[in-house]
């Protein structure tokens, strides 16, 4: 989720409108909403200290609103919180262990996205099982959804093929 949507994802969730959070950040009133606007449709991008201030008003830190570094651990931690608010998940610790719960029941959760963790799941298994390589368990993720044989993922045809089953079609057509 880009810097804009998750500012309008986080402005909804506390009930403002662009124009009194552009003007509680600054703007002057005749162009706050504007100026909201332009950030949240990715048109303008805002600056760390628009960011800090932005986050200071929606009482988040700015690390809810930037695009996080996944590499940090506070990026990571907020990538998860993203993940939680766009498409249900969870966290719950069983004994020693934490897990990211995605629940399939759930209408928050995107049912292609669910069939895409539940194929990641399947391929893990059978990596933690012996019954695929490393390599081949690396291949499949990093080709995603190539590779993928749980699932059936459409892909658009191209242009040619395209054009020759429509004239397929119209040839079948004028002889019937």
């Amino acid at each position: 989720m880009a810097i804009g949507e998750r500012i309008r994802f986080m402005r909804n969730l506390r009930g403002m409108t662009q124009k009194w959070l552009g003007q509680a950040v600054g703007f002057p009133q005749k162009t706050a909403d504007i100026r909201m606007a332009q950030y949240e449709s990715g048109t303008r991008t805002p600056k760390e200290d628009l960011v800090k201030a932005l986050a200071n008003v929606l009482e988040v830190s700015p690390l809810a609103l930037s695009v996080p570094d996944i590499d940090s651990d506070l990026g990571f931690i907020h990538t998860l919180f993203a993940i939680e608010d766009i498409h249900g998940a969870r966290a719950e610790k069983q004994g020693d262990e934490v897990h990211i719960v995605f629940d399939g029941s759930k209408r928050t959760t995107d049912v292609s996205v669910f069939k895409m963790l539940s194929a990641w799941a399947e391929q893990a298994e059978k990596f933690r099982n012996g019954e695929i390589s490393k390599e081949q368990y690396d291949r499949w993720r990093y080709t995603f959804p190539a590779e993928d044989t749980t699932q059936i993922w459409g892909k658009v045809p191209s242009q040619e093929f395209s054009d020759a089953l429509v004239k397929a079609l119209k040839k079948n057509i004028k002889n019937v």
